[in-house]
């Protein structure tokens, strides 16, 4: 089996790639013109290779989609005029209800049912959250990522997976920096409270290694219940505390580097995804290229060359 290669939209969200002069450009132009949008990430995609998407905030969200094209099923046919298809969409947390605010339970279903809804009809298969962000490190009062904590994530994604599941959805939850599933201590607390029947794991490389963690043990320890993975690289660990607020995204960027310039171990990743659920698929993640195409194909290369005879 040859796994087709997908990446996340951010990918073309480097002002450079539009000849503009800040994301705040790319995201008007977008709004005012999402047909012009579209059609030069598809091309972009066709160019590159890569023939799969996942869908994430505005300007590369669920909405941007249904204006530009009206409804998925449009969408749908559109890409797969040029060879491409959905893979995924990603719930930011900017755009989405909070899974810390007991009272939202029923707004969070609703919103992820409507993404679902969306995603059946364009014939993907997969919604991708994360748990909420952590607390700058010495705030006061204290926040912790304990067992109480985790069981009332582990009870919102209950409810999320279980409602996913009538649109033919799988729910799967990212390893995001700095957020309350970021630590392999995170990551397996989290995983044994949930159930794998309606709760799968979308882990990422670059995170996961940013928070000290072992990309590769991780992914071998949970590779049943992997539906989607984020192939990315880190220069290493993030050796200092953040500041949690709007700006932690923009932080982490430095410690974030192109496939195969970094420290993640390909091979060892490679090997423990060919035994995953996702297999089929190969997520390559480059926040904001300024020449998504070139940097598409030199991380897809690394894949290829990672992967060698393990399918």
């Amino acid at each position: 089996m040859t796994p087709r290669f997908a990446t996340d939209i951010i990918t073309f969200y480097h002002p450079d790639f539009w000849g503009l002069d800040s994301a705040d450009a790319v995201r008007d132009r977008a709004l005012a013109h999402p047909v012009t949008f579209w059609e030069r990430v598809m091309d972009a995609l066709a160019e590159s290779g890569v023939t799969g998407i996942e869908l994430t905030f505005a300007p590369g969200d669920i909405g941007s989609v249904l204006r530009a094209f009206g409804g998925a099923s449009a969408f749908r046919r559109e890409l797969a005029d040029r060879g491409l298809s959905v893979v995924s969409a990603f719930v930011a947390d900017s755009d989405a209800p909070d899974w810390r605010d007991d009272g939202s339970l029923p707004a969070i279903v609703a919103d992820a049912e409507r993404r679902a809804a969306f995603l059946a009809e364009t014939g993907a298969d997969l919604l991708v959250a994360g748990l909420p962000m952590r607390q700058t490190f010495g705030a006061r009062p204290p926040f912790f990522v304990d067992a109480d904590y985790m069981k009332r994530m582990a009870d919102v994604a209950h409810a999320v997976g279980e409602a996913v599941t009538r649109h033919g959805v799988k729910l799967a939850l990212h390893t995001e920096s700095n957020s309350t599933l970021w630590y392999e201590r995170d990551i397996d607390l989290f995983m044994a409270l949930t159930d794998p029947q309606y709760v799968w794991l979308c882990p990422d490389s670059c995170h996961i290694a940013l928070g000290g963690g072992d990309p590769v043990a991780v992914a071998r320890r949970h590779a049943p219940r992997i539906a989607l993975a984020h192939w990315k690289d880190a220069v290493g660990p993030i050796g200092t505390h953040l500041i949690i607020d709007e700006t932690v995204y923009a932080q982490q960027q430095p410690y974030m580097t192109e496939l195969g310039t970094g420290i993640v171990d390909w091979p060892g990743w490679a090997e423990a995804m060919s035994r995953t659920p996702g297999a089929d698929t190969v997520l390559i993640e480059l926040d904001e290229a300024p020449d998504p195409v070139a940097a598409l194909r030199t991380g897809t290369a690394v894949a290829r060359a990672s992967l060698g005879n393990c399918f």
